[in-house]
């Protein structure tokens, strides 16, 4: 039996493969609202039969964009744009979940690939980024800090995006609490610096993740599942740690999180990361053996086999790839063939299986 072309179901919902699309931003939505590129971007995925496709990080609030380019759900015009290029998924039998975020310090900066300096002054159309403490990551914009009203609001304003995208007919909900964004913010030691009920203690610290999570849970159907994405370590010695990343993923099961999504990293330039292929797998291991739901894990995660050998191996249920998606949006179909999968080909390309 082939596990990475096995189904896998999460709550209420059917996934075909175990082979998934990690959320990567294509830096090209205008006032938030999808174009046509991203219609033909997550179409390519979804005739090619990946798994599960996960739509890439989308703000809640305006100034929660990592750039003025990224796409939102904080208007019903935006959640509009994106209800084709789920229906183009579902027409080809792929689910497709969407990842809500707020950029928090990283905000406020140019798209990668458009030439000029990194950061959007507000002055140029970008704004002042918010964050737990008033401490800026290395060579961006300085936050201002964020009061417990400004942190009530950007609550709800996750539970409200949530809502749209159950009208957009998103299959499933994915919380981006990673990567040095403004949730991981508030959970790293190293950039949340706060003396209130939000600061101080790994339990203060959990707290706005939590809550988010919860409100997000409150409102999308109970069949619905619910992800968190997590940067499993800092990987500074004082900073979030695989220990808290347990806890944290233990006490967001217990309010109804589905899959826990195990990245790392992003809270900082000079973090001593140590690649090398599948270099997150060993913290994706240790939640899965702390936790009854579903684990995914990345990161240099490049052939079928070494995904294969990842399930086998039991280092969580689901892989997620990004990259590799990008350099070949067919990847999908070309690793059930390296494996022995029998997956069913579009009949449109069915000349090219042989």
């Amino acid at each position: 039996m082939v596990r990475l072309f096995e189904g896998v179901s999460v709550r209420g919902l059917s996934v075909p493969s175990r082979l998934w699309v990690s959320p990567m931003c294509q830096y090209s939505a205008v006032e938030g609202v999808v174009q046509y590129w991203h219609q033909v971007h997550y179409g390519a995925w979804a005739i090619n039969k990946a798994g599960l496709i996960i739509a890439e990080a989308t703000a809640v609030v305006p100034e929660g964009r990592i750039t003025p380019t990224d796409s939102g759900l904080w208007n019903d015009e935006q959640a509009s744009a994106w209800k084709p290029i789920v229906e183009f998924s579902h027409a080809q039998g792929v689910p497709m979940a969407i990842q809500l975020a707020h950029a928090g310090r990283k905000a406020s900066t140019r798209a990668p690939f458009i030439p000029g300096s990194v950061v959007v002054e507000p002055g140029e159309g970008g704004w002042t980024p918010e964050a737990p403490s008033a401490e800026a990551y290395d060579g961006l914009l300085e936050p201002a800090a964020m009061s417990l009203s400004r942190i009530a609001e950007i609550v709800v304003a996750f539970a409200e995006s949530a809502k749209r995208a159950v009208l957009a007919g998103f299959d499933a909900i994915e919380i981006h609490a990673a990567h040095g964004y403004l949730l991981h913010e508030f959970l790293s030691p190293l950039s949340n610096h706060r003396t209130d009920h939000y600061g101080g203690s790994v339990e203060n610290r959990m707290r706005f993740t939590l809550e988010v999570v919860e409100s997000v849970r409150r409102v999308i159907p109970d069949s619905m599942p619910l992800f968190v994405r997590i940067s499993a370590t800092d990987w500074f010695e004082d900073g979030w740690s695989l220990e808290e990343s347990i806890a944290l993923s233990q006490a967001m099961e217990a309010l109804g999180v589905d899959l826990i999504d195990v990245s790392s990293g992003g809270l900082a330039k000079s973090q001593p990361i140590k690649l090398g292929p599948g270099y997150q797998m060993g913290f994706a291991k240790a939640i899965s053996q702390a936790v009854g739901c579903v684990v995914g894990t990345v990161g240099l995660i490049t052939e079928a086999q070494q995904a294969e050998d990842a399930l086998q191996d039991g280092v969580g249920d689901v892989v997620l790839m990004g990259r590799q998606f990008l350099r070949e949006p067919s990847y999908a179909l070309r690793a059930a063939r390296e494996l022995g999968a029998d997956v069913h080909w579009p009949g449109q390309y069915e000349r090219a299986k042989l």
